[in-house]
């Protein structure tokens, strides 16, 4: 698909693991700063780079509840055939 081939690698691993169960957050400061993590588990949060979320939220892929000073991100309807047309073209599992 047209969408797909224009995602990077790393859009489409992003992707891949909201779709598994990650959750997707910013947090933001007072003077407006964001910081954005991925949460795999407990134990596990990597900070992402903010031109990747930004650019997955402007092609739709992404969105969020807009919630101040925290904002949770889920994947839309054409996110959700995104993870699912990766993971067919894979053929393994969405969160590797």
């Amino acid at each position: 698909m047209a969408y797909m081939t224009a995602l990077t690698e790393p859009q489409r691993r992003l992707i891949a693991q909201i779709a598994g169960g990650a959750r997707l957050k910013d947090h933001r400061d007072i003077e407006g700063g964001k910081r954005f993590t991925l949460t795999l588990d407990a134990a596990a949060e990597t900070v992402i780079a903010p031109a990747l979320v930004e650019e997955l939220v402007k092609r739709g892929l992404i969105d969020s509840n807009k919630k101040f000073p925290s904002a949770t991100y889920w994947l839309t309807d054409a996110g959700k055939r995104v993870a699912t047309d990766s993971a067919a073209d894979r053929h393994g599992p969405l969160n590797t």
